[in-house]
């Protein structure tokens, strides 16, 4: 039987969520890959268990998770149920909404109340919960009016099946008119979860930081890899046995001696920070104190432990943070 670690709490950094009460560990661990119809439930439980260990006590999922839709919800329930369900008050589980899930008008791509209610329902039925620590609108959804989802959220939550709402891939200014609404509802509206790394800086451009500053919800980046591009593996070759090497990813026609020089350069200046190029793009996430949590998928326990090593040295010096810019810019 499944006892945690004691010391699990020692070496983890925990970030407020936004001017909410929540706190999340700067490192969550997200299930979209690894966790699905086509893997092993022992190194689903292993990784799982090894991350509560570790202070990770975040655990992010979405209804089409599988690749089947809902199969990771159902695995995770396996390990609730399993392992971690005595530790249910120590766990922060999110869940999300808002992808093609099931056939018909009312499963497709949207943000209705009627997808979101019906969506919630079977998640939570999945994963044998009463309700979702967070519970959010996966992606705009511009045939539907904002207020309906806000509306839907809001619900989820004075219902009591999620103790807060969020929004993910929301632009600026969808997130402002959204939280506009939250705001006259008084729904805990705490986060925005968005794609975000060195490879993918949209957020900047965009002022999602600052205005996350300002309206005072969390940001949390999901692919701050670039789905394993920023790690030493593609800087020669494509390794059969990688992602890009089985086609499980779309940005395998990003690889070119360009993307290739740069990854080289910046993987020596990890080596000057005594980091691999993986933990320095994952502590770069963290720089500035604007993103509250960054989620990394994985497949072994091992890589795991590398990537929280990451939080280690989340420091970066002007000239460090100059040295990146000029290399990502050529």
């Amino acid at each position: 039987m499944y006892k945690a670690n004691d010391k699990r709490y020692e070496k983890m950094i925990y970030n407020r969520c936004g001017k909410s009460g929540l706190k999340l560990p700067a490192i969550s661990l997200g299930l979209w890959h690894n966790f699905g119809s086509n893997d092993v439930y022992g190194s689903m439980e292993e990784i799982c268990t090894f991350a509560f260990d570790s202070g990770i006590t975040h655990f992010d999922l979405a209804n089409n998770y599988g690749p089947i839709p809902g199969m990771a919800e159902l695995n995770f329930g396996r390990i609730l149920d399993s392992a971690l369900k005595p530790y249910r008050d120590e766990l922060c589980i999110s869940t999300k909404a808002g992808y093609e899930m099931w056939d018909g008008p009312y499963g497709c791509k949207n943000g209705s109340r009627k997808y979101l209610t019906a969506s919630l329902d079977q998640s939570l039925k999945r994963m044998g919960l009463e309700y979702v620590d967070i519970f959010y609108h996966h992606v705009y959804d511009p045939e539907t009016p904002l207020e309906e989802t806000a509306l839907a959220l809001d619900s989820a939550v004075r219902q009591g099946k999620a103790l807060y709402a969020g929004i993910s891939n929301y632009s600026t200014s969808a997130a402002k008119e959204i939280a506009a609404i939250f705001r006259e509802l008084k729904t805990p509206f705490i986060i925005n979860q968005v794609e975000y790394s060195m490879l993918n800086r949209w957020i900047e451009d965009d002022g999602l930081k600052e205005f996350a500053q300002e309206a005072g919800f969390g940001l949390i980046a999901f692919s701050p890899l670039r789905q394993g591009l920023l790690t030493d593996k593609y800087i020669k070759e494509i390794p059969e046995n990688s992602r890009v090497g089985k086609g499980n990813t779309w940005v395998g026609e990003e690889i070119n001696e360009q993307l290739r020089a740069k990854l080289s350069r910046l993987s020596e200046l990890a080596e000057t920070r005594s980091q691999t190029l993986a933990q320095m793009a994952l502590s770069w996430i963290l720089r500035d104190g604007k993103v509250t949590s960054f989620i990394v998928g994985a497949s072994r326990k091992q890589q795991l432990e590398d990537n929280i090593e990451a939080i280690r040295n989340s420091s970066f010096s002007p000239q460090e943070l100059s040295e990146i810019d000029s290399i990502l810019a050529k």
